[in-house]
């Protein structure tokens, strides 16, 4: 742990060098000289980051076993002093997809955000913040009496009738000046204040009354629309780029907790988050229930509605990544390998289907794809996945000839060919062994 006073050296320390360097840069500029560092300054470097890294990570858990995604700093005379906001989805993005977590911890996160107020039944996704019940107009700018007896000069003020900062309503209840916009008309509201009758006390006070300010409206808590109105990016909403964005971490997860050879039980219930992720965005859904064609770019779901905001977002990146993901494409030391471990069989066509593709030179063509088939392309190079016993791979060229090779990776040659679209290889036929399928 770190103390609040500690915290505050390491921020002063750290910007002070910063503010050192920028000046020095502003002042004389570069010296043009180069100087050598060894690998192990650099690797210590590394390694002191990564720990503190790492250390804000597990400092950042919750006791539901989310992850804070932001964090409010206060300053004052013990140091700075850190509250959090509430949970939001994209802290749990950016958990999931920083490689700190084992597959168990993951798996945590995902059971526990399934469990959330995050969770939307009814679009059987998640939204960016927890729902609240907003606050009426009568229910703002109240202050506590034990505030106001905290204050000998509010006391005096409101004994002397002076409402230029707070006054008494007839219900016997504390409001602040109702023109106040922030704390800096609280402010000259002090300043302005009668010195001869109130100057030692707003002197001693004025810090004080600031603090009660503070504490009736939080405004440092604030995050505009967000937490403040129902509708696109406000309370309730899903914002399915950030969803997409979750997806991809999840499968991030999924194919380390594959490479990690972690236990069946683990791998299985990461896959049903993924898929059931994954059947919660628009696309997988009815127009009925996704309240628009589903195949149609909405950024926002509000609350109670279908989805809205119409226009494409980076959404389709993710989305696209995924699906690679999927069909298990991976690029390694140059070399084009398969590894669809998690491509579910029922996407193998169970009837014979035309396959229309554009090659490099924006010719037109059309394969059959059969039964236990499925075909796509890379590079615009058709791959065709075919259930089979074995893993191998039929590479046909465009003189017709046939390389075959065993297992599911491409050396670096044809792998080149096709990176650099020469057009020389034309299809590859991929067989994949029904054991590696879900």
């Amino acid at each position: 742990s770190i103390s609040n006073k500690d915290r505050k050296v390491v921020m002063d320390g750290l910007g002070n060098a910063g503010s050192e360097y920028r000046n020095k840069i502003y002042t004389i500029g570069f010296s043009g000289n180069r100087d050598t560092i060894s690998k192990d300054e650099l690797q210590t470097l590394i390694q002191v980051a990564q720990d503190y890294l790492e250390h804000a990570i597990k400092a950042n858990k919750r006791t539901d076993n989310l992850y804070h995604a932001y964090n409010l700093m206060t300053l004052n005379d013990d140091g700075v002093v850190i509250s959090s906001l509430s949970e939001m989805l994209e802290g749990q993005v950016s958990v999931l997809s920083s490689g700190y977590l084992s597959a168990n911890e993951a798996l945590e996160v995902l059971d526990a955000l399934k469990n959330s107020p995050l969770f939307r039944e009814d679009q059987y996704s998640y939204i960016l913040y927890p729902n609240k019940q907003l606050s009426s107009f009568v229910d703002k700018n109240n202050i506590p009496p034990s505030s106001i007896e905290q204050s000998k000069l509010l006391i005096k003020l409101i004994e002397d009738g002076n409402a230029s900062i707070v006054e008494k309503d007839v219900s016997g209840n504390y409001h602040f000046n109702g023109n106040f916009n922030n704390a800096e008309n609280l402010k000259t509201a002090l300043s302005e204040l009668d010195t001869n009758k109130y100057g030692e006390l707003k002197k001693v006070e004025s810090e004080l009354v600031l603090n009660i300010f503070e504490e009736v409206f939080d405004h440092k808590s604030f995050t505009g629309r967000s937490g403040t109105f129902f509708g696109y990016e406000g309370l309730g909403s899903i914002y399915w780029h950030m969803v997409s964005k979750l997806l991809l971490a999840v499968q991030e997860v999924c194919l380390e907790a594959f490479k990690n050879n972690e236990s069946p039980r683990i791998i299985g219930r990461l896959l049903e988050h993924y898929y059931e992720i994954n059947e919660g965005i628009g696309v997988h859904k009815s127009p009925k229930l996704y309240g628009a064609f589903p195949t149609d770019p909405y950024s926002h779901t509000p609350l109670g509605k279908g989805a809205q905001q119409p226009g494409m977002t980076g959404q389709v990146k993710e989305d696209m990544l995924c699906r690679f993901g999927e069909l298990g494409i991976v690029v390694e030391n140059g070399q084009l390998q398969f590894n669809p471990v998690m491509l579910r069989k029922t996407e193998f066509l169970k009837k014979s289907r035309k396959f229309k593709y554009v090659d490099i030179n924006k010719n037109h063509f059309t394969i059959d794809i059969l039964v236990n088939q499925m075909a796509f392309t890379y590079c615009q190079v058709p791959v065709v996945y075919q259930l089979g016993e074995e893993n191998k791979i039929n590479i046909i060229s465009k003189h017709k000839d046939v390389k075959k090779i065993k297992g599911l990776q491409l050396d670096k040659e044809t792998s080149q060919e096709i990176f650099m679209r020469t057009g020389e290889i034309i299809r590859l036929e991929v067989h994949i062994e029904n054991g590696i399928l879900k």
